[in-house]
């Protein structure tokens, strides 16, 4: 679910810089894989700012790298619990992509917000010993437009939603950790 991203910096950039009031700024990657480097937005030192980080965790215990938690066990699962409570981030991105099995083939969709809207994507950062930060996206349950694509989709954060986000305990963001029902454009790919 959800190993590729779409990242378009114009109007991306622009739409988050202007939203967020930061000074924000990724180069266009149209197909941004696990282990590159992501743009995320996360609070530091009582402020939003730009972190970039790798995409993926490979905790000792893992026999592959983790790019993706599930929202609805976030809070409990040792390996997530800590970054969830004290590391949360959103991926502004232009979109994502679902492969689906078609008559022998893979198709290929991208997945954006309606007239390109972009899309804030929910993850937890982990500050690496250098001074870099890992980062791990987190999923859901998908609305009903993904579901037929899907049986996972990115948790997405709307816009008016993320200083509740970035400012409450874990706890009380029960009503953020499902999908909302938001206007998706789903378009295949060549």
């Amino acid at each position: 679910m959800c190993g590729r991203l779409n990242v378009i910096s114009d109007p991306l950039c622009d739409w988050v810089s202007g939203q967020l009031g930061i000074k924000f700024h990724r180069e266009t990657n149209n197909d941004l894989r696990p282990t590159q480097q992501l743009g995320t937005i996360a609070l530091d030192g009582g402020a939003l700012q730009q972190v970039d980080a790798s995409w993926g965790i490979k905790p000792d215990w893992a026999k592959r790298l983790l790019i993706n938690a599930q929202a609805e066990t976030v809070r409990q699962k040792r390996t997530f619990a800590q970054a969830f409570a004290q590391h949360r981030a959103v991926v502004p991105c232009s979109g994502w992509y679902e492969w689906q099995q078609a008559g022998g083939a893979k198709q290929k969709y991208l997945f954006q917000g309606h007239d390109g809207q972009p899309l804030l994507m929910a993850g937890i950062l982990y500050p690496q010993i250098d001074g870099t930060h890992a980062l791990v996206t987190l999923t859901t349950k998908p609305i009903a437009s993904c579901a037929p694509y899907h049986h996972r989709m990115p948790l997405l954060i709307e816009p008016q939603a993320l200083d509740f986000w970035f400012h409450s305990q874990p706890h009380e963001l029960d009503a953020l950790l499902t999908a909302p029902e938001i206007s998706l454009a789903i378009t295949p790919c060549m």
